[in-house]
């Protein structure tokens, strides 16, 4: 594991401690210990069923809307725990938004696409300035700008997934969550998506979850490994193997399970 005494809390965005997950009975995940450090991109790599969605999910309580999740652990955002009673749900997925695998936008206008989410949470600005400029920092906006009464489902897969990244930079994040958001794009797109994160990672933290080794080796910072291991009851439960730097991650791992995966000898 990483050692992370360098690192002072004002460095760290987020951090899980002795995280285990639950459906109804069955554990899914278990002893997740890692940190998030600000402004960096993070990677999270493992075969199908090894539970990198799950926890991704834990970090803004997605997991909170399947019935039979529970979360047992301790995850703190800028040092506060997120599953303290008082803490607003929703309120923390504004602060750490999600872009999911498929692009979803709205059946609404371009330009609503990015506004709505600001306009139902109170934005007293100037939304034409907040909509171009999310559309920027997507890097989609000269390709939109012309057409934004169009509507976003009119838009190619490449272009809808950031349109989609627009409107959660619009809802002002300090954290975007990014769930295998190239799985349905072309190469072209992807490289778009990965260029925008790179720019991105200057104003915000990303987590991403991808079972593309060389896109996590070409845009992260920091890698997580998950594995899964079969239990008695002949399910599987996933676990986190090593986290690192990107480079002796796919360079000089420190376990075995790591080396055969980033070679591509199993998953």
């Amino acid at each position: 594991m990483l050692n992370t005494q360098a690192l002072t809390s004002t460095d760290v965005a987020l951090r899980a401690e002795n995280l285990n997950v639950y459906y109804g009975s069955t554990l899914a995940v278990r002893n997740v210990d890692l940190h998030i450090p600000r402004n960096e991109i993070i990677a999270f790599i493992g075969p199908s069923g090894c539970g990198k969605s799950t926890v991704l999910r834990c970090f803004n309580r997605m997991n909170d809307l399947i019935a039979s999740c529970r979360v047992e652990g301790k995850i703190t955002f800028h040092g506060s725990d997120i599953y303290a009673k008082q803490v607003d749900a929703v309120e923390l997925r504004r602060r750490i938004g999600m872009v999911f695998q498929k692009p979803n936008p709205f059946p609404k206008s371009i330009y609503e696409n990015v506004a709505w989410g600001a306009r139902i949470n109170g934005y007293q600005g100037d939304m034409d300035e907040l909509v171009e400029t999310s559309l920027r920092k997507a890097a989609v906006w000269d390709e939109v700008k012309d057409k934004l009464k169009q509507s976003g489902l009119s838009l190619s897969g490449g272009q809808q997934q950031r349109l989609c990244i627009a409107r959660t930079i619009a809802i002002q994040p300090d954290v975007i969550l990014m769930d295998e958001p190239c799985s349905a794009l072309d190469p072209i797109s992807t490289i778009k998506i990965e260029e925008t994160m790179q720019q991105l990672k200057q104003d915000y933290t990303i987590i991403v979850v991808t079972h593309n080794m060389q896109q996590a080796s070409r845009v992260s910072d920091r890698t997580a490994f998950y594995n899964a291991e079969a239990t008695d009851k002949g399910g599987k439960v996933g676990y986190l193997v090593e986290y690192d730097h990107t480079e002796v991650m796919f360079n000089n791992p420190r376990e075995q399970f790591t080396r055969d995966y980033v070679s591509g000898r199993f998953g």
